[in-house]
């Protein structure tokens, strides 16, 4: 009861402790003004434009403040800390299990990474492809809104102008964008890994310059009355900073950090590092060794559902490692040596009692884009009457890209996210919404996302190695019905 007692008392101080530290670095920060993103100062004629433009949609949309990212401040407990330490342990287990079974079956150390080496193939085709898009994304959007934002006020055909410009953008977002990274990707046959890359910077880069001139094309018209001021046009190095900043909402300004801390960089990039690893363990001991002998039996309604529930452990790891890796780690990365200091790029998810708390909170970045430029937006349309109607939108469009990622990086289409998000995922927004609160909501919410993470690893592996081991060698209308009805 003593050794209680103390235990007790010792935690409830350190509780305290941390909160108060939290309370005092929130109560310093609240006063500190918001240091400028680019050096030069404003004048007096672009000050009077910006008191113009209050109230337009950059004063209505996401607002950006000081803070960091929720683990950040969680791993300051010791308590939490240890979870992060059990799974470096597990780590190390998967490690030494490896190469003890590489030292029995081959008699030596096999550590040549074979795996690594495939996925991440052809990477110099990969970082060439990179460049032109980033280039073309560099300059074509904004060498078309400055021209039109330039020439719109004396124009005496707006909106001809408009709709030409307008037409050019979105033909270079389809072609441009859309379809030569595909064609480069499809053509030259690129592994998963390196189709990762260039597809989701493909959907980035679209994101992103849809966001830019979104959030400026208001400001334009919002002073075209006005024929004695000029356009505020943001200047190249606003919009070479927002393509490389943690976000995709477009802002003039963010709140920056006055430092960049060096070894914090060194310690994420060196944690995205890790957790490559550690997928490639996770691949090589849970998810190889069981795929690549069941993807050559016949069908078996025992064997799926085993392979469902085997493939559970994998998909959480890979989960948490997706997560950890890429909102946690490498969006701190990239916004420290940016000195981007709004760092909330997630939420508390795994709190939530909800799957629509859980969408809102698991991925801020692209959460915000998808309810200001696509529900918003729509409800600005439709005059606010069509509420459904914008959520399903949302849920269409997340589906549809979701599933042309993973086809175009597996090289083939099955829809199975898709499903998952259309079918289920709609079904659990609207009978796990908000209202629903208490532990069991909780427990419910994570038992569907590990059944539902159990079911995408499997169906995807095995596709994956039926591809492989049973190629179609030509399609006819018999075999598409064949594979249409094993799929029901």
């Amino acid at each position: 009861s003593h050794l209680k007692f103390d235990l007790m008392r010792q935690f409830d101080s350190q509780v305290l402790e941390f909160m108060d530290s939290l309370i005092e670095e929130s109560a310093s920060l609240e006063p500190a003004p918001v240091p400028a993103v680019f050096s030069p100062p404003l004048s007096d004629k672009e000050r009077s434009k910006l008191r113009h433009l209050q109230g337009s949609s950059q004063g209505q949309g996401k607002q950006f403040v000081f803070r960091r990212s929720l683990l950040d401040e969680l791993f300051e407990v010791n308590h939490i800390r240890t979870i992060y330490h059990m799974f470096i342990a597990l780590l190390i287990l998967f490690i030494l299990s490896t190469l003890v079974v590489d030292f029995i079956d081959e008699g030596r150390l096999v550590l040549d990474f074979d795996l690594l080496v495939y996925v991440f193939g052809q990477f110099p085709l990969v970082v060439i492809t990179w460049i032109c898009m980033f280039l073309s994304v560099l300059v074509v959007p904004y060498s078309l809104f400055h021209t039109w934002a330039s020439h719109y006020h004396e124009s005496r055909h707006g909106t001809l102008w408009s709709l030409l410009l307008g037409a050019l953008f979105l033909l270079y977002q389809g072609l441009g964008l859309g379809f030569l990274p595909t064609f480069v990707v499809v053509k030259n046959s690129f592994p998963p890994a390196s189709c990762f890359i260039i597809i989701l910077e493909q959907v980035r880069l679209m994101m992103k310059a849809h966001s830019y001139i979104r959030e400026n094309v208001p400001k334009v018209l919002a002073l075209a009355k006005d024929k004695s001021i000029s356009p505020l046009i943001p200047q190249l190095s606003h919009y070479i900073y927002f393509l490389f900043a943690p976000t995709l909402i477009y802002r003039d300004k963010y709140p920056r950090n006055p430092i960049i801390r060096w070894s914090y960089v060194a310690s994420k990039l060196l944690q995205v590092l890790g957790c490559l690893f550690y997928a490639y363990y996770v691949f090589v001991r849970l998810c190889i060794p069981q795929f690549r002998s069941i993807s050559q039996q016949l069908f078996d309604l025992r064997a799926m559902v085993l392979c469902v529930f085997n493939s559970i452990l994998p998909g959480v790891l890979v989960l948490f490692l997706a997560f950890f890796a890429f909102l946690h780690c490498w969006l701190n990365a990239f916004a420290e040596m940016l000195r981007f200091a709004d760092r909330m790029f997630y939420k508390d998810w795994w709190n939530s009692t909800s799957f629509a708390n859980y969408y809102r909170t698991w991925n801020v970045v692209v959460h915000d884009w998808l309810y200001y430029y696509v529900y918003c937006d729509f409800l600005w349309m439709s005059k606010k009457r069509f509420r459904a109607a914008g959520m399903l939108l949302v849920f269409t469009m997340s589906a549809v890209v979701h599933e042309y990622i993973l086809a175009i990086c597996f090289g083939f289409f099955y829809p199975v996210l898709f499903c998952l998000f259309m079918c289920f995922g709609m079904m659990f927004n609207f009978i796990l919404h908000d209202r629903r609160k208490g532990p069991i909501w909780n427990v419910i919410m994570w038992t569907a996302l590990f059944l539902g993470q159990g079911v995408i690893i499997c169906l995807y592996s095995q596709e994956w190695y039926a591809q492989r081991y049973c190629p179609l060698q030509e399609s006819t209308t018999s075999c598409f019905f064949q594979a249409f009805l094993l799929f029901v």
